[in-house]
């Protein structure tokens, strides 16, 4: 089994913290020649740190291209894994090792490699939500912006395994016709929508118009006006005439939204419990003290074996050359 390897030192006691965060990061990233990259599920505060935000797609190009020494990725693991994978002599940077990701998890790389092998004339393409190792057994990395686009691409009489979102898998399949071979992971916000308590928003707000991620549960995506990445969801926004739009996803990428079209309203979409469910645990792990400590400490570092970053490398290259 391939393993990242994060290097954290312990603190032994709480540390001081300076009181104006916000500077303080912008003195590391000068003193480290570093980049700050931010995903649109971030808390505000380390938004408007950021150097680049994005969705993944995105922000893998801006690793890809980055002329800085050091990476710090405010997102969860797989993302800092992508960017390391890309930089292997850059200082690769995770502010909070426990920010993983519910969907990655859901695909366990012993299982998946059965599975795989169940399939020998099959090409995987895999969601860029999952480990160094599921990247380092696929053929080609894909994102929400592209995968239509990726799956598009390749010739018919090519059968597919789509792993690991079998949300995304149904939406790519019925975009494109082809009948993919999905494994059955999620992510834990995504499918935690209610589709009643969204039914009930657009009888409060007849005029808004209901955008979804394609990692939303069928039910959910019925009812949607539009569907798309995180990154189409924000230009959507800005070019629809609508002033109400109820928006199933992570609801972090509403800053942005409220940024660039202050004058409409964006309703975060409910889960079908009363709790934050539809926040990602993972991605609100990461503070700006945490980011501040893990400049300062240069410290969690991403680190991965050889074998794995070039493995999982290859399909990532074929990722962004088809994406072109």
């Amino acid at each position: 089994m391939f393993t990242t390897t994060l290097r954290q030192s312990p603190l032994t006691q709480r540390p001081e913290l300076p009181r104006d965060l916000f500077t303080a990061i912008q003195r590391l990233k000068k003193e480290l020649n570093a980049v700050v990259l931010a995903h649109y599920y971030q808390e505000s505060e380390i938004q408007d740190v950021a150097d680049y935000i994005g969705d993944s797609l995105e922000l893998a190009r801006r690793a890809a291209s980055t002329t800085a020494d050091a990476i710090v990725f405010a997102g969860v693991h797989f993302m800092a894994e992508t960017a390391k994978i890309l930089n292997p002599d850059k200082l690769v940077l995770l502010p909070d090792l426990d920010a993983g990701c519910s969907l990655a998890d859901s695909c366990p790389p012993a299982a998946f490699a059965e599975f795989k092998a169940a399939y020998p004339d099959h090409v995987v393409v895999s969601y860029i939500n999952c480990s160094a190792a599921i990247k380092a057994m696929s053929d080609i990395i894909c994102t929400s912006s592209n995968a239509v686009k990726i799956v598009n691409q390749i010739p018919q009489y090519q059968p597919i395994i789509f792993a690991p979102d079998r949300n995304l898998g149904r939406y790519v399949a019925a975009q494109t016709g082809r009948d993919l071979v999905i494994w059955q992971g999620a992510c834990i916000v995504h499918e935690n929508f209610s589709e009643k308590k969204i039914v009930q928003l657009k009888i409060i707000h007849p005029q808004a118009e209901v955008i979804a991620h394609p990692e939303c549960e069928p039910p959910v995506l019925s009812h949607a006006d539009f569907i798309g990445s995180t990154s189409a969801l924000l230009n959507y926004c800005q070019q629809s005439a609508s002033r109400e739009f109820i928006v199933a996803t992570e609801p972090g990428i509403i800053h942005q939204m409220q940024r660039r079209e202050p004058q409409k309203r964006f309703i975060p979409a409910p889960p079908i419990s009363n709790c934050a469910c539809n926040e990602c645990p993972y991605m609100r792990l990461n503070t700006m003290e945490k980011l501040y400590l893990a400049m300062k400490n240069r410290t969690p570092e991403i680190i991965l074996p050889e074998a794995t970053r070039l493995a999982a490398w290859q399909p990532i290259q074929r990722m962004l050359a088809m994406s072109v």
